[in-house]
Parts: C-alpha cells; sequence; structure tokens
C-alpha cells in the first residue's frame, strides 16, 4: 500500500511531519511547501554491502572496514532525512548519494593520502553537507579536519553528523573562509560557488609545501591552473563513473 511504502522510512521524531503526509495522500490538506514531498524522495536506508557495491569503483581494490560502512551509512542516513528539511542536495537517491558524494570524497582521499604527512591537517573549504572532508576523515582517521561552511543551517547538520559518529578532531567552523585564520596541509574544494573567486582564498588557507584537491569540472582545470600558476599541479585523475568530473591536486611553492 502506497501509505506503508512512506511509512516505512520515517522515525518518531518525524511525526509531525507524517502526520501531513498522511493527510496528503488521503486527500485531506496538502502539506505546507516547506515540508511537502512525495513518496519518491523517501528512502529506507541501504544496507552496508550496498553501500559497499555502490562504492566498489571508487576504491579499485581498496575495502572499507565495517566501522568505516558504518559511518558512511550514519552519514547517509543523516542527510536523507535533514534533506527533507534543509537545502543539503539536489541528489534524492540514496544510491546515486553515495556515488557522486561519498564516492567522489573516498576517491580524493585515496588519491591524497600518499601525498599528506601523518599526522596532518585537512580544510574543507564550503563543506556544505559535508564531502569531502567527512569521508576523507572516514577514510584517514588520523587527520585533524575542519569543515568550513558559512551557513548556519548546514553547519548545524555537520555538528550532527560528527556527534552522531562521534568523530574526534574534527571540528565545524561556522564562518567564511577568509575568517579562518590557519592553514593546513591539504586544502580541499568541490561544488563551491563562485569557483574562480574561492580558488585564491583557498590557495591562502595551504601551508608552504601542502597540497589543494580540486573535484572540478574537467573544463576547470585549465581555469585553476591559469588562477594559480605558482603551483605544481598533477595530471588529472578521472573520477569514475563521470565523464566530465575529475580530481586536481596541486602543491603549494615551499
Amino acid at each position: 500500500m502506497e501509505i506503508c511504502c512512506c511509512l516505512a522510512g520515517f522515525l518518531w521524531d518525524d511525526f509531525p511531519l507524517l502526520i501531513n503526509v498522511i493527510l496528503a495522500i488521503l486527500g485531506g490538506s496538502p502539506a505546507p511547501e516547506s515540508t511537502a514531498f512525495s513518496c519518491a524522495t523517501m528512502h529506507v536506508p541501504m544496507d552496508l554491502a550496498s553501500i559497499h557495491e555502490s562504492l566498489a569503483p571508487f576504491l579499485e581494490n581498496n575495502t572499507l572496514s565495517r566501522e568505516q560502512l558504518a559511518h558512511i551509512s550514519a552519514h547517509l542516513e543523516l542527510l536523507l532525512k535533514w534533506n527533507l528539511h534543509v537545502n543539503l542536495t539536489s541528489i534524492r537517491s540514496a544510491e546515486d548519494i553515495v556515488r557522486r558524494h561519498f564516492g567522489e570524497s573516498l576517491f580524493a582521499a585515496r588519491k591524497l593520502m600518499p601525498l599528506i604527512p601523518s599526522p596532518a591537517s585537512l580544510v574543507d573549504f564550503g563543506s556544505g553537507a559535508g564531502f569531502p572532508g567527512i569521508p576523507i576523515k572516514i577514510w584517514i582517521p588520523e587527520l585533524r579536519v575542519r569543515l568550513i561552511e558559512s551557513r548556519q543551517k548546514k553547519a548545524t547538520f555537520l555538528n550532527e553528523v560528527i556527534r552522531t559518529l562521534q568523530l574526534q578532531d574534527v571540528a565545524v567552523a561556522n564562518l567564511r573562509a577568509e575568517e579562518l585564520g590557519t592553514q593546513a596541509e591539504a586544502v580541499t574544494l568541490r561544488a563551491v560557488e563562485k569557483f574562480e573567486s574561492a580558488l585564491p582564498v583557498a590557495q591562502g588557507l595551504v601551508r608552504p609545501g601542502g597540497k589543494l584537491a580540486l573535484l572540478i569540472g574537467s573544463q576547470q582545470a585549465s581555469i585553476a591552473s591559469s588562477l594559480l600558476p605558482q603551483f605544481s599541479w598533477r595530471a588529472p585523475s578521472q573520477i569514475p563513473l563521470s565523464t566530465s568530473r575529475i580530481l586536481l591536486i596541486g602543491q603549494a611553492p615551499q
């Protein structure tokens, strides 16, 4: 039955929203626009085996531990739930979120890990829903991570993810990147607005000799190299399952 399909994805603290959905389905008053959605946006969380299978193209011959998969699953479940109320991602399918957001992030983590010292610090510029910073932390547990997110609602979500996953040495900076006042051995940048103006700000967050990792469209690679010619850029890495997205890593001058 359609109602049962929808009920499967609800938690008890979603009860007020649940009442609106039932009324809408039964032909009563429609839910307010801020909480309206279709059954297509409701998700039963993926099991760990399905998550691992979806991530396999991004891991090559590497595997994720059960603890790492549990962290990804918990992050995914929070994202699906919060995304009903806060615009964290335009992607609605759990499997697509795992591949696009977690997959890209873990691909970056795998490529970045041999290029940075251990332990090291990482700043995720414009973290949004936690990508790529939180999956990179899951892949490299010893990292000290700062998630920069200027929007309060998204920063609140990030703090909830950190609390739920019980991550250590991860902090949210609810401010603009220009205001951070610190540098790191690695800085990540993904899906930020105004890419051209964000790059010089990201440059200022990288310590001398540190790495700047960009998850971008292939057409943006030339923009990065022209705006930051002082960086030594590695050859772009094609992101699996994508024809247009790449990982571009540059090293800041000493």
